[in-house]
């Protein structure tokens, strides 16, 4: 008999999740310290305009509060306040990606020079009051090293890295992918298991409800893996086009950040079937529905 590994465990706590981020055990639900809230963003790509501030002037009209901002924000930081001052919308986080996988290079210089690109917009986004900066440490084919030789050099410079962040008053955000994509960090349990290790309050972590719907048993579970490490999620249907454009559900997820207490933003990251102008607003409502039936 075949069955849906995500139907036949979705709800079910204690299947889901063995240890959670804050080491309650898999039968015990947490108890959020505040509310949690939906707080609406998305790629600047996604929104349809020929300038920044007629995108963003947009993203507000349509109930969007923030816009990710692209990695190569450094030495444009002023165009960015700029927009961000005139339009009313917040900078969320800032998407980096892996810098080609420079942090895990095989090579020590390399890795520096990673590290040094790493603080520049770490640097770029503090003073855009961003966030944090999301990290994918590698993808496929970018490192030759093994994922337990990966995860020591992280754990090794992400606590120096991290304090550096949150001196500049952001975060570095590392971001589990698909197995389609990496070799390394799938999880959102994982990726809180390097947080706690690293031990600094300027290392995060992100979901993004696309990579979740391959790599976890329960949107739910997942978020509450993460716990108080997540600080930024990415929106994108199973087919990776704008939420409510094919048949992904997002009330599982959103029970989970709501039984965390979450605050940050929830972002698009994704394609678009049709109209922009017509079906971002529209998606924009469909996550609004999805957030208020997710109870707890």
């Amino acid at each position: 008999m075949n069955l849906d590994r995500r139907g036949f465990l979705v709800g079910s706590l204690a299947a889901t999740v063995a240890v959670t981020a804050r080491g309650t055990s898999a039968a015990t639900l947490p108890d959020p310290k505040q509310p949690g809230v939906l707080r609406l963003s998305s790629q600047l790509s996604r929104i349809p305009g020929e300038s920044l501030e007629e995108k963003m002037e947009k993203m507000k009209k349509w109930g969007f509060e923030a816009a990710e901002l692209p990695g190569g924000i450094v030495g444009e930081e002023k165009k960015y306040e700029d927009a961000c001052r005139n339009t009313g919308v917040k900078p969320s986080a800032v998407c980096w990606g892996s810098d080609k996988g420079s942090l895990v290079s095989t090579s020590p210089e390399e890795r520096k020079k990673g590290q040094d690109s790493l603080k520049a917009v770490l640097k770029s986004a503090g003073q855009l009051t961003s966030t944090g900066v999301i990290f994918a440490p590698v993808f496929h084919g970018e490192s030759e090293l093994a994922g337990r030789e990966i995860r020591k050099i992280l754990v090794d410079t992400l606590p120096e890295l991290g304090a550096y962040a949150a001196e500049c008053g952001t975060r570095i955000i590392l971001e589990p992918l698909n197995r389609k994509e990496t070799f390394f960090l799938r999880q959102l349990a994982d990726a809180a298991s390097i947080c706690r290790d690293c031990n600094s309050p300027g290392v995060a972590i992100m979901g993004d409800f696309y990579h979740m719907f391959f790599e976890e048993t329960s949107d739910l579970g997942a978020f509450i893996s993460g716990g108080d490490y997540v600080h930024h999620v990415h929106l994108a249907s199973r087919i990776r086009v704008l939420p409510g454009q094919d048949n992904r559900q997002f009330i599982d997820g959103f029970r989970g950040l709501k039984l965390i207490g979450y605050q940050d933003f929830c972002s698009l990251e994704c394609g678009c079937r049709g109209d922009a102008e017509v079906e971002v607003p529209k998606s924009a409502q469909f996550l609004r529905d999805q957030w208020a039936q997710a109870t707890v």
